[in-house]
């Protein structure tokens, strides 16, 4: 993979996370961007549900619905998934055979053999979930890649904490505009 193709989408990515402030439209496309350009079979962000237990999904490209919907990554269930987010990029070569991986079976029938999982980090160093990609074949990744995707988990992270500071602001603004108009209608 080009180094120039890797910086290409990066930059096309910030431009996205600059763009707009709704989580979906943003993680729906770097979703998009990462398999295309990596070449990869898809790509998975999963974030944390609030009391940490579950890898809930919220956006994926080049996987079908039924592999999305497959079932919950439960965190005390699923080894990869604990190491990833104790703050670890995690590559396995075969999911269809590694123990780690929660749902080998599903992966298999969706062609799925290759991965590799870096965590989601916001708010300085908190991890709130993990960007996977997908291959159809065996495939190892370079440190570049690698690189690559720690950098486009670190925008994720950084899309969904404006969308949240977004959201508390908007509300806060809301409730003050209600409380003005109600002590002037008194």
């Amino acid at each position: 993979m080009e180094s120039k193709e890797l910086y290409k989408t990066i930059y096309k990515i910030a431009k996205v996370v600059n763009s707009s402030l709704e989580p979906k439209v943003v993680l729906g496309q770097i979703v998009e961007q990462v398999t295309r350009t990596m070449g990869a079979r898809g790509c998975f962000i999963r974030l944390l549900n609030r009391n940490g237990t579950l890898l809930k999904p919220d956006a994926y490209y080049g996987l079908s619905e039924r592999y999305a919907q497959k079932g919950p990554v439960e965190v005390g269930k699923s080894k990869l998934d604990q190491e990833v987010l104790a703050g670890k990029a995690i590559y396995i070569e075969d999911v269809r055979n590694d123990g780690r991986f929660q749902y080998p079976q599903q992966a298999s029938e969706e062609g799925l053999v290759s991965l590799v999982v870096v965590p989601l980090i916001a708010h300085g160093n908190k991890v709130i979930g993990v960007l996977r990609v997908y291959s159809g074949e065996t495939r190892k990744f370079t440190e570049e890649e690698l690189e690559f995707l720690s950098c486009i988990a670190n925008l994720c992270g950084i899309a969904l904490e404006n969308a949240r500071m977004y959201t508390a602001l908007k509300r806060a603004s809301e409730l003050a505009n209600a409380y003005v108009y109600q002590v002037f209608e008194d």
